[in-house]
């Protein structure tokens, strides 16, 4: 458990920015005197950087000068394209507030904002939502997760004969970037809330980009256009199983003869013995929503429940995995 606490906390202060930008290795003396820390909570917070792998250290006569791994100025720094930054400090300052209440959760069986925050836990959104300040910290972090994972699950499949593409609950845009980006003959609308649209043209999507564009409303209670492809990334892992039947059934209405729906989510094996990261990322959906990860065989149920006929999926051997169901 302390072990992504302590990066992040690095990250927090700041230290794989400044090491970056520095050019040079540094001492702790001079980094915390940069970041206005201790001298000895920064020694000791380095070290255990180093131990992690996510620093490296030379001890000279001066005396013991750290820099940063070639991990840490990819995934750590701000700056980074591949920044997994706004990620971390989602998880620092609000995921792992919720996962304090595990034990009510496993005894409850439902999502602990209203332990952590002290808001209803009733409309898991509306709580993940609950100020601009959150809605923007949980966008930029679903952002940094698709720089470094949508193109694996974007090529799972040969999505080119669809052109004309929505992207439910596609947020801050960085898959939907991604798509037109592998695909430039096709167009995706991002379906969202419309204070989520609203955050989205304001700060991740640029008018510039015109194949991208948006939809606003609620897909479960609004209706949804048709389209030639419907990508659910990370969508029904925050449901249950009867509002997944629900969406899918919407969906599959809405699709097109000849399309398709794919499912972005993280499979658990058949015998739900791992992989560990999907086990985890689970017991999360316990605490922060109504949902759960599934394994491929239950995607599919859900699917042919739905009325899509022909389902493939594809293994991508990274976090996020591809489900394609046609109609």
């Amino acid at each position: 458990f302390p072990y992504p606490q302590v990066m992040f906390t690095a990250c927090e202060l700041g230290v794989f920015d400044l090491l970056l930008e520095s050019g040079e290795p540094l001492s702790s003396d001079a980094i915390a005197a940069c970041l206005g820390a201790s001298t000895t909570g920064m020694e000791r917070l380095l070290d255990a950087c180093v131990g992690l792998k996510l620093l490296a250290v030379d001890v000279t006569q001066e005396g013991a000068l750290y820099r940063n791994t070639e991990i840490s100025n990819i995934y750590l720094t701000k700056s980074s394209p591949k920044s997994q930054y706004h990620i971390m400090m989602y998880y620092s300052n609000t995921v792992y507030l919720c996962w304090q209440h595990l034990t009510e959760a496993v005894r409850e069986g439902r999502n602990q904002y209203e332990r952590a925050f002290g808001i209803s836990s009733k409309d898991p959104f509306g709580a993940m939502y609950r100020s601009e300040e959150e809605l923007l910290k949980f966008m930029a972090g679903q952002n940094s997760v698709w720089s470094i994972c949508g193109r694996d699950v974007l090529s799972a499949f040969d999505l080119s004969p669809f052109t004309q593409i929505y992207d439910l609950g596609g947020g801050g845009g960085a898959l939907a970037r991604e798509c037109v980006s592998l695909y430039p003959k096709s167009t995706v609308t991002i379906y969202d809330l419309p204070k989520v649209v609203q955050v989205a043209k304001e700060q991740f999507v640029s008018p510039e980009e015109c194949q991208i564009t948006f939809h606003e409303g609620d897909f479960f209670k609004d209706s949804i256009p048709e389209a030639e492809l419907y990508i659910l990334s990370k969508i029904l892992h925050d449901w249950d199983d009867d509002k997944c039947k629900e969406l899918l059934t919407k969906v599959c209405k809405a699709c097109k003869p000849g399309g398709a729906v794919l499912l972005v989510e993280s499979l658990l094996d058949e015998n739900k013995s791992g992989p560990l990261e999907t086990l985890l990322f689970s017991m999360n959906m316990l605490v922060q929503t109504e949902g759960k990860e599934r394994t491929a065989a239950e995607y599919s149920k859900l699917l042919e429940a739905a009325g899509f006929a022909v389902i493939e999926v594809k293994r991508t051997g990274k976090l996020y995995d591809a489900v394609l169901g046609r109609k």
